[in-house]
């Protein structure tokens, strides 16, 4: 009996090495689809508001969102039950328990998400009826959808991961790519949650780069380190902004009329977010300084490195931009989207919008505005690179 168990438990750790189960491989790609569905659908959500204003729960988009992650959560529901129940050895071993039941990591992570994601539905309603229209982003049940879209997109990703770290070299290439593909989308689900911080009026202020310089080095550092690829950070900076690109180049074209006053801008078609964020730059500079020093250095110093090169790279990038989108009439089109005014937008909020407000003057000012923004992107490139060696290691 004993020699039985120890035979299945070798059974199943020669599971983790080489071809994953096949259940793992339709669900990885299943919640990636989801993660998918779920992003665009909360661009197009907040497109939909941006242009037409609050309406019935039952828009495209929110439906979009909502089957986005009932996909996810539906179908890691079911590889949890057949694996529990009616799993091979390589699929429980290529598991973690919970309460009994068996399922890949990113499996709960995803249930979990879309659990948030239906409690939020209700309770964003609810709030709307006590307080009104939302005047920020950042609400109550926002913030917990906002955390369930980022559990289906985590949750995803934990799945490809566990594949890409079993694949043999054949198959680990193109499971790379989905899983940099995914961290693009991690990188949409950051740049969006951080619109209210990132107006293109702001992108010269100290805030917008320390606000900055606590997400993104986190992410691209993990990116970087976790995915198989030669250029990880700089694969995922660049699906990032071809999605951000095309939905705001295609999602314009459509006619919108807004629902709810007072209407100070007149809108014919869908408004949407502004151009993204130049991440490609400091995705690059990421890279090559892994390129350069991993191995090399400590985690430590490739930390202070990473958050470094982050701020130079991103304010290289960003700054001069940022001015050609406020100040320069070339950029008030369809292609770079600088006049994209919300119907609500008076005379007063577009004129702001062609002028940055007052910045630091003194040199000493300058120093305690944007000094801890290289303090803050070292301490989060830090937590990405040993977030991103543990993904390294992760096998279930």
């Amino acid at each position: 009996m004993a020699t039985t168990v120890r035979l299945r438990e070798e059974i199943a750790s020669l599971a983790l090495i080489g071809v994953a189960p096949a259940s793992a491989v339709w669900h990885a790609y299943t919640a990636a689809f989801a993660a998918a569905c779920v992003m665009i659908g909360v661009y197009w959500d907040i497109s939909w508001h941006m242009s037409i204003g609050r309406d019935t729960f039952w828009t495209p988009a929110h439906l979009l969102i909502q089957a986005g992650g009932l996909t996810a959560g539906i179908s890691s529901g079911y590889v949890a039950l057949k694996t529990t129940f009616r799993g091979t050895d390589a699929e429980r071993g290529a598991s973690v328990s919970f309460w009994g039941f068996r399922a890949p990591l990113g499996a709960w992570i995803c249930i979990w998400g879309c659990g948030a994601m239906l409690t939020s539905a209700p309770f964003d309603n609810w709030w709307h009826n006590a307080y009104g229209l939302d005047v920020k982003i950042v609400s109550p049940p926002h913030t917990l959808l906002a955390i369930g879209i980022y559990s289906i997109v985590i949750g995803a990703f934990l799945l490809t991961l566990a594949q890409q770290n079993r694949a043999g070299p054949r198959e680990r290439h193109r499971l790379a790519l989905l899983l940099a593909g995914l961290g693009g989308l991690l990188l949409m689900n950051f740049a969006i949650f951080l619109t209210e911080y990132s107006e293109r009026m702001m992108q010269h202020s100290p805030e917008f780069y320390r606000v900055s310089a606590v997400v993104f080095p986190f992410a691209l550092a993990a990116i970087a380190r976790a995915v198989k690829l030669r250029w990880p950070a700089t694969t995922a900076a660049t699906v990032y902004m071809a999605m951000m690109l095309s939905l705001m180049w295609i999602i314009q074209l459509f006619p919108a009329t807004p629902k709810l006053g007072p209407i100070y801008h007149h809108v014919t078609n869908m408004v949407t977010l502004a151009f993204p964020l130049w991440l490609i730059i400091p995705g690059i500079a990421v890279d090559l300084i892994l390129h350069r020093l991993d191995g090399r250095t400590n985690s430590v110093v490739l930390g202070v490195a990473i958050g470094a090169a982050f701020v130079v790279a991103f304010m290289a990038a960003q700054w001069p931009f940022a001015s050609f989108l406020v100040q320069s009439p070339l950029s008030r089109n369809w292609f770079f989207n600088a006049d994209n005014y919300v119907y609500w937008a008076g005379p007063t909020y577009v004129a702001n919008t062609h002028r940055f407000p007052s910045g630091p003057g003194s040199f000493g000012e300058v120093v305690r505005g944007f000094g801890p923004a290289f303090i803050y992107a070292a301490i989060s490139a830090f937590i990405g690179l040993s977030r991103g060696r543990w993904m390294t290691k992760v096998q279930r």
